[in-house]
């Protein structure tokens, strides 16, 4: 069969996606990713062939007075009243509208996607968790389509939240920004809006069962399995570490854009006494914020976490989707330090099942950082927890063990 996935043109994002690509097409089929131009070169260098669609998005560039910013403090864990009200939500929704949704499948990237899958008649559309362009594409070829989702599904459940409370709502006071979007788009292709083109058919997820949040969708389990890019693995990452080794890192979203709310200066400072050997991944910009490089610190540029974390007692991160499901595969205790979007959520997770340590960004000082890994070194708790969430992990059936489960489902919801 034909399989299409779509994604927006964000590296972190695509590198989610890869494995399942190669599953589908070592098992024979004909695979394609649609994106972005600015993508291109990635899904090439991935050995994927790559179609190029519409204009690249404009994210990262400075947005028009007066629109919602989505990277606003938004509390995905609905640990308060206020945040589980039809208001709250509201404006959650209409954020992510104006500022992520429309700005990732700009008008240019939805009908080249469309236009391609017209003429290309894929069976299947799998389209990452942001790429709405893929489930419109779908639509168009009478394809099955289903979301792969590689983080905790935050807004999901926010959604399902505010549709409860929606329908509490009499009918004159609904208001709902997403459909709103959503049906503009789907009239230009003659079509209209409903739930499926939120949700998909079907969901593949990519998180093990105790991560995976609560919702009504129909999900897939799959395995997590990682991908790095090209790389270079140093031979030293195979030998055994003379002390505990602890990785510091801020993820390809601190190597390309950089996270205000933590600095890696304020890591190694709090921990450069310590009886570890730290490896810290930075790039040029990165390092030169430093103030000085502790004695115990081996600051490497870049190293595919699947090879080196296996060999490290410890992980500090941002809470990265990439960094964090790779560490539950490697079995390594994290410590989290978390600030905005779903992070707060994944490191509540860990310290849930006792695999990790959450730090809030808002309570980050040196102190606070050092108790924390030094806690996680020390128990061995941690450890023993961080193992059984790597089995539950390895439990989930392989992309490739998976595809069996597509092609049935491709021939149940294919038009």
């Amino acid at each position: 069969m034909r399989v299409l996935l779509a994604c927006v043109g964000l590296k972190t994002h695509f590198y989610k996606i890869v494995t399942t690509a190669w599953a589908l097409q070592t098992a024979g089929h004909e695979v394609l990713v649609a994106s972005h131009p600015m993508l291109v070169d990635d899904i090439i260098g991935a050995g994927l062939s790559a179609v190029s669609v519409g204009e690249d998005h404009l994210m990262f560039a400075q947005s028009k007075p007066g629109t919602r910013s989505y990277s606003r403090d938004w509390d995905f864990t609905f640990s308060t009243p206020e945040t589980l009200t039809w208001d709250y939500l509201h404006e959650l929704h209409a954020s992510l509208v104006d500022r992520f949704h429309t700005t990732l499948n700009n008008d240019t990237f939805v009908d080249g996607m469309v236009e391609f899958a017209e003429r290309w008649r894929p069976d299947l559309v799998l389209w990452e968790l942001g790429t709405y362009a893929g489930a419109f594409a779908a639509r168009a070829a009478g394809a099955a389509h289903a979301r792969i989702v590689w983080g905790q599904d935050v807004t999901m459940r926010a959604r399902q939240e505010f549709l409860r409370l929606e329908q509490e709502r009499a009918p004159q006071d609904r208001d709902d920004p997403l459909e709103t979007w959503l049906q503009e788009v789907a009239s230009r292709f003659g079509d209209s809006f409903d739930e499926e083109l939120v949700t998909g058919q079907f969901t593949l997820d990519l998180l093990p069962a105790s991560a995976r949040l609560p919702t009504d969708l129909h999900v897939v389990p799959v395995r997590y399995v990682p991908h790095n890019g090209p790389s270079v693995v140093p031979a030293w990452v195979y030998e055994e570490p003379k002390r505990p080794r602890v990785c510091v890192t801020l993820g390809l979203a601190g190597r390309e854009r950089g996270l205000d709310y933590v600095s890696q200066a304020d890591f190694l400072e709090a921990v450069a006494d310590l009886d570890v050997e730290l490896v810290v991944t930075m790039n040029e910009f990165q390092r030169a914020q430093l103030r000085e490089v502790p004695a115990n610190a081996r600051i490497v540029d870049f190293i595919p976490l699947h090879a080196l974390l296996p060999s490290c007692a410890a992980i500090v991160h941002h809470g990265g989707s990439g960094t964090w499901a790779t560490a539950m595969l490697a079995g390594v205790p994290q410590v989290v330090v978390a600030a905005t979007w779903d992070t707060p959520v994944k490191a509540q997770h860990l310290e849930r099942v006792g695999a990790g340590l959450h730090v809030p960004a808002a309570e980050l000082t040196p102190d606070v950082l050092r108790a924390k890994v030094v806690r996680v070194l020390d128990d061995p708790a941690f450890r023993e927890s961080a193992e059984r969430l790597r089995q539950e992990v390895l439990s989930e059936p392989s992309p490739n063990e998976v595809v069996a489960t597509l092609e049935r489902l491709t021939r149940r919801y294919r038009s």
